[in-house]
């Protein structure tokens, strides 16, 4: 058992005293008052019988009485399975099925809501021994898997993103990722561990966002880049836009998720001058983060996620796990300190990513001899057209470079001639009209001909995924379907 994260936060709470710590649907809590409310959610724990490293299912939708939740899960020597309030209450019962939980927390802001099913304590788990959390993955297909990370890794990452970022007792972080993901939680625990304000928005809105980050004068905010994008896409909210820029308040903007286009980097730099853009990839299994782009990093390479995080090993290999040159395209494979201890109850599948110790990302990428790494897609998702395999992404980014495309997003489709049809989806900017006989001949010079869309299609904006992420399957499932519009020729 360790508690060792619930402990860290409870004398971070404890030392930063009377200072606001979250604000959150009318509810305002101070470090100390966020401290006495976690001591009393581990007291219910463990009067209910809570065995050490038994995982409790705590219930979340970015509301201040959830964090109070998971440090009092931590304190009781629990190991916290974050799962939203939106979660349709039979998968709900399909993931508490998977990990035999006993306890589960829906806490109002007084703190009440100890849930309790009916079963004996699971049996002991040595891959959970010493876990802080099982976080589940969102796999487009497939079971989830259950990520098991400890506190030593989670912390240990989290020291490693505070040495890069630097959140401190002056920072008010917006929330709006997901408590149940791995990077709205690294970005709460790091704001509380160093004295900040967390404002949480329990629901991306994008007037309501901006307004947010106006009136709480927000220095930072974790977010991804199909949020940004609907900010950008609506010409009503240009005026609160600006005075979020004119403020000059946002310092950083943390994001990351999914890939960052060259066409929407730019358009936040233009519009955010004086704020960071740092962008951000990492997996699960790592406890997220292995990658940081800093302005710097995107002026050379525009388009890269950027250099490995201190103590992160990276390498591009091919099927067989050999590594392969500079500028060779493979599998981007990770080594990591912050490593998952596995996936809860599944050793064969823990072994298939882990097989030497690298991570298997399931990613197509590039190191550039200057050791910036550009990602190419996902090796499932690669498109074999007529014999020729290429990548989604490359096809993305050359669209996105159009002034008039807000978006894009390619995927394969089975094709009787070719094997696999390249289509594409398209989100014009706002006021904008595009035609395929138009982007065909910005693509004439920046593609070879065989990478050419097949197919053409058009949307107000990208489809999205159950995180909230944009989704190829998504797109893939509406063309499938016949529901996607076609793009004017």
């Amino acid at each position: 058992m360790s508690t060792g994260l619930g402990q860290a936060l409870l004398t971070a709470c404890r030392r930063h005293g009377a200072a606001p710590a979250l604000q959150g649907d009318s509810l305002r809590l101070s470090h100390a008052a966020l401290a006495d409310a976690a001591e009393a959610v581990a007291t219910h724990l463990r009067t209910a019988g809570l065995q050490p490293d038994e995982p409790v299912h705590v219930q979340v939708a970015n509301q201040p009485a959830d964090i109070a939740a998971l440090i009092g899960t931590w304190l009781a020597g629990g190991v916290v399975v974050a799962v939203h309030r939106s979660t349709p209450p039979v998968l709900a019962e399909a993931l508490r099925q998977r990990t035999g939980a006993r306890f589960g927390l829906d806490l109002t802001p007084d703190c009440s809501g100890l849930q309790t099913w009916p079963g004996d304590a699971p049996p002991p788990r040595p891959l959970v021994a010493g876990a802080a959390f099982v976080i589940f993955t969102s796999g487009s297909t497939g079971q989830p898997k259950g990520v098991v990370l400890t506190h030593a890794a989670f912390a240990g990452k989290l020291a490693q993103i505070q040495g890069l970022l630097q959140f401190g007792p002056a920072d008010r972080t917006l929330l709006v990722l997901n408590l149940s993901f791995g990077f709205g939680l690294w970005v709460a625990l790091l704001t509380l561990l160093h004295g900040g304000l967390l404002v949480m928005a329990p629901r991306f809105e994008p007037a309501a966002v901006l307004r947010t980050l106006a009136e709480a004068r927000i220095t930072q905010a974790g977010v991804v880049p199909t949020m940004m994008r609907a900010l950008l896409a609506d010409p009503a909210l240009a005026p609160a836009l600006d005075r979020v820029a004119a403020q000059g308040d946002l310092r950083q903007l943390l994001i990351g998720g999914e890939l960052l286009g060259l066409s929407l980097a730019e358009r936040l730099r233009a519009q955010f001058p004086r704020t960071a853009l740092i962008d951000i990839y990492g997996l699960t299994e790592t406890s997220t983060c292995d990658f940081f782009a800093f302005p710097a990093d995107k002026t050379q390479r525009p388009g890269c996620i950027g250099r490995p995080a201190p103590g992160e090993q990276c390498r591009i290999a091919d099927a067989q796990g050999r590594p392969l040159p500079v500028g060779a395209v493979g599998e981007l494979q990770i080594r990591s300190p912050h490593m998952m201890a596995g996936y809860l109850d599944a050793p064969g599948l823990t072994a298939a990513a882990l097989p030497d110790g690298w991570l298997r990302t399931g990613d197509l990428a590039l190191q550039h001899a200057d050791g910036l790494v550009a990602l190419m897609g996902r090796s499932k998702e690669l498109i074999s057209r007529g014999g020729n395999k290429l990548s989604p992404v490359e096809v993305e980014q050359a669209l996105s470079a159009h002034p008039d495309v807000a978006a894009a997003m390619a995927v394969g489709r089975p094709d009787a001639r070719l094997g696999e049809a390249i289509h594409v989806l398209v989100v014009p900017r706002a006021g904008c009209t595009l035609t395929v006989a138009g982007l065909r001949g910005h693509l004439a010079g920046r593609l070879e001909k065989f990478k050419h869309p097949d197919a053409w299609h058009r949307a107000e904006a990208l489809p999205l995924g159950r995180t909230g992420k944009a989704d190829r399957g998504a797109l893939a499932a509406l063309i499938d379907a016949g529901q996607t519009e076609p793009l004017p020729s």
